[in-house]
């Protein structure tokens, strides 16, 4: 539903939606798809008909659709504007039929606790789908296409003997998908809200979300005009709010009504009406592979996206637009349809990332109630991660602006630069330098390179600038070239290091963060063969179990009480050497696969004892460990810690668990937990994406009400705003971006017209803090200019 303008929910470089093309080499007509059978009536199926129609008007192009043709489901589609650009270029015909029928409009609503928020500045248009399926009906009537409806299609193997080219647009359901299951391999993901498409016979004069906070529990209404008269409305809830309401015992009508009664406000008292409307729960689509032989899905017989994006029609037109741009393109059939996979599958697996952060955000709605109601509307708009707090800037400043206002940004403030706090360390902006292990250590101690490496990032102006993971012994390494705190060289070379960062960077603090290897020690540096182990020189491995972190590495031995005391021992001492080193920090790394996140894995601790087992017991030794640090670190300055919130493997720590194991270590005594994920297992299927790893964070700092830091491709300034002011995170820690630029938040900073105390260039660099010219700007313009032959004088 949310699908907009420019820089929206359902925008992105690399999905735009192309017009198809006439190639400047056609292909050999031998295999150019002459005769087509295109298995579904919907939009999608529709549209690549009369597309293919129109680039070759001698194409046999057959629809088959089982429904009548006035039957649909839904009420109302909303379609952006790139979308629309792309139909325009292909079809200019479908494109003025479209606008014809448009209703537009450019604000949401969010309505909570009988407060209502606006947000301007969205561009919508959205028309009924039944005037959409009139329009693209004419169409191909009009360009020859035979549409066959009531009509079931003849099996699929039949229909790919007898045509030259198959498109299964037969939707979520699809029989052409499941016919051949075992070479499109499909995974179906159900998810935990029941919802039902209705509609009401006025328009909303906004997107319209609205709250209601029942006796049964949290249900949401997403209401969106689609004529001057009428409007599409949803209602979803949480499966057991369903239940518990008792709309598994009622028929569409009664649910019509129950409905219309609970969302009386929005309506203004007027009733829904339904369409063979029925609760329904959704179910995300993936396919492994989207053709075989002369067979190919499209729409959401191929992927799906959740409707509080907006995407579905959405999809199916672009890949519509795609195919047929790649028929005309590639010279054969097979390349044509390998190079639509290739085109559209990034497209849709984004889309998909955004669509999964959405339907969660709905699904978890009751963690965020008691937010500030400014911060909640914000919260909302951003869920996806693909509408962010400059693009709402853009949009509508003013109800940015009320939103900073609420959270307590000083006038000129970007949220990222404001201040937090953490015991009795005050950090001067959310921004921190990740943890990152460079390798470069020499017998544990850092060198000059550690100096240049982390003294540039504290000038660089980040609140917090983290050291690599620091081992407490010399087998608690994972590489000889390793960092440690278990000699008092190495905290002579530390301290070198915090009293430059005091001292060059004031307002910068420096952490470490103390860590042992566990089974993941011994291996090579990380560009000579990463977790690989030693060609020789290896030394012996210790976790707790005996079991190797992948095929070929080294087997370690299960550590026994009185080696548990020693290793206990060895992350006090080098807390204490931490303490006389300066670090204003430390965290605990609980993380990762290292040897305390092997205990806390269920994956990778298969103790019988009593630190094996139960979470209670798994989480028994880091707790141990962490109380010995706390117990010597000095009491003003904080702790944090690192964990793997997910290992991305079937049977490993749970989201549940990381809250519990969250809880477990604020109660004692931990100031943070720092969110990662993952590389606890070498057989983890992470799901990648831009800040993928921060609803854990979310989770974990509004179900265990402790502050958290949250990392995980965190890229832009724009994405740690978001986030901040959103309530996910209360810190950021961003490492590739600190690679790539040691002044990544002064420049930040001078991207967004900010100069406060959040970011503080050295006085040395000042002279820096605008970009450089890179050419001549002050040419004069030309202010005339003549038409005609000149006259020469």
């Amino acid at each position: 539903m949310l699908s907009t303008r420019g820089s929206t929910p359902t925008s992105g470089a690399r999905g735009t939606a192309r017009p198809a093309t006439t190639n400047p080499h056609p292909p050999d007509n031998r295999n150019h798809p002459h005769r087509i059978a295109i298995v579904g009536g919907g939009p999608g199926g529709l549209y690549t008909a009369a597309l293919l129609k129109r680039l070759a008007p001698d194409r046999e192009i057959t629809v088959y659709e089982r429904n009548a043709p006035d039957d649909t489901f839904g009420f109302g589609v909303v379609l952006s504007d790139e979308t629309l650009g792309g139909i325009e270029h292909a079809d200019p015909v479908v494109h003025e039929a479209l606008k014809a029928h448009f209703v537009r409009w450019d604000d949401i609503d969010i309505v909570h606790r009988n407060t209502r928020h606006t947000s301007g500045g969205h561009r919508f248009a959205a028309l009924g789908r039944r005037r959409l399926l009139e329009i693209l009906h004419d169409r191909c009537r009009d360009l020859g296409v035979d549409l066959r409806f009531r009509t079931e299609a003849p099996p699929p193997d039949r229909l790919a003997r007898t045509h030259d080219l198959v498109v299964a647009a037969d939707g979520v359901h699809s029989a052409t998908r499941e016919a051949y299951r075992d070479v499109f391999r499909p995974r179906l993901t159900p998810h935990r809200c029941r919802y039902i498409w209705l509609a009401a016979d006025f328009a909303f004069d906004a997107f319209r979300f609205e709250i209601a906070e029942t006796e049964h529990g949290v249900m949401q209404l997403h209401g969106y005009p689609y004529s001057p008269d009428a409007s599409t409305v949803i209602v979803e809830m949480r499966e057991e709010v369903w239940r518990a309401a008792g709309f598994d015992e009622l028929d569409e009508a009664e649910s019509t009504a129950r409905c219309a009664k609970i969302f009386t406000e929005a309506l203004g008292g007027r009733p829904l009406r339904s369409n063979k409307s029925a609760w329904t729960t959704f179910r995300t689509v993936v396919n492994e592979r989207w053709s075989h032989g002369n067979v190919v899905l499209l729409g959401d017989a191929a992927h799906t996206a959740h409707f509080s994006i907006g995407s579905g029609t959405k999809l199916a037109v672009e890949d519509a637009l795609a195919l047929a741009a790649c028929l005309e393109e590639q010279p054969t059939l097979p390349q044509a349809l390998a190079a639509y996979e290739e085109e559209r599958r990034p497209v849709v697996e984004s889309t998909q990332r955004a669509a999964k952060a959405s339907l969660e955000w709905f699904e978890d709605l009751a963690r965020y109630l008691g937010q500030p109601p400014r911060q909640f509307a914000f919260n909302l708009l951003t869920r996806s991660r693909r509408v962010t707090h400059e693009n709402l800037r853009l949009r509508d400043a003013g109800f940015t602006d009320s939103v900073e206002r609420e959270f307590g940004c000083p006038p000129g403030t970007p949220p990222m630069f404001t201040p937090f706090r953490l015991r009795g360390l005050t950090l001067r902006n959310r921004v921190v330098v990740s943890a990152m292990d460079m390798y470069s250590a020499t017998d544990g101690v850092p060198g000059d390179f550690h100096l240049v490496h982390l003294g540039a990032r504290a000038l660089g102006s980040a609140a917090l600038v983290m050291t690599e993971m620091v081992c407490v012994s010399p087998e608690g390494r994972i590489t000889p070239g390793c960092a440690g705190l278990y000699t008092g060289r190495q905290g002579e070379a530390w301290r070198r290091i915090t009293d430059f960062v005091h001292a060059g960077a004031p307002g910068t603090a420096i952490g470490v963060q103390l860590g042992h290897s566990g089974r993941k020690g011994s291996t090579r540096l990380m560009w000579e063969g990463m977790d690989e182990p030693l060609p020789d020189g290896n030394w012996p491995l210790v976790a707790p179990s005996p079991l190797p972190y992948r095929p070929g590495s080294q087997i370690p031995r299960e550590l026994s009480r009185a080696q548990l005391t020693d290793v206990r021992q060895q992350f006090r001492a080098a807390a204490e050497r931490a303490g006389q080193a300066g670090f204003d920090l430390l965290e605990l790394h609980c993380a990762h696969g290292y040897l305390l996140s092997g205990f806390l894995s269920p994956l990778t601790n298969h103790r019988t004892d009593a630190y094996g087992g139960s979470l209670e017991k798994r989480l028994r030794f880091p707790l141990e460990v962490f109380d010995a640090v706390r117990e010597v670190w000095p009491d003003e300055r904080p702790m944090t810690v690192r964990i793997s919130a997910t290992d991305w493997a079937e049977g490993g720590t749970s989201a549940e668990e990381a809250v519990e194991i969250a809880r477990a270590f604020a109660a004692h005594g931990a100031d943070a937990i720092d969110v990662s994920t993952g590389q606890v297992v070498a057989g983890e299927r992470p799901e990648f994406g831009r800040s993928y790893q921060t609803p854990y964070a979310d989770r974990i700092r509004h179900e265990a009400g402790v502050p958290v830091i949250a990392v995980g491709a965190i890229s832009s300034w724009d994405d740690v705003n978001s986030l901040i002011l959103a309530g996910r995170t209360d810190l950021c820690a961003l490492a590739r971006p600190h690679l790539y630029d040691p002044h990544w938040t002064l420049h930040a900073a001078a991207e967004q017209g900010y100069d406060g105390p959040g970011a503080v260039w050295p006085a040395p660099y000042r002279a820096g803090s605008r970009p450089p010219r890179t050419g001549r700007t002050d040419a004069p313009k030309p202010r005339l200019t003549l038409h005609g032959p000149r006259q020469d004088v």
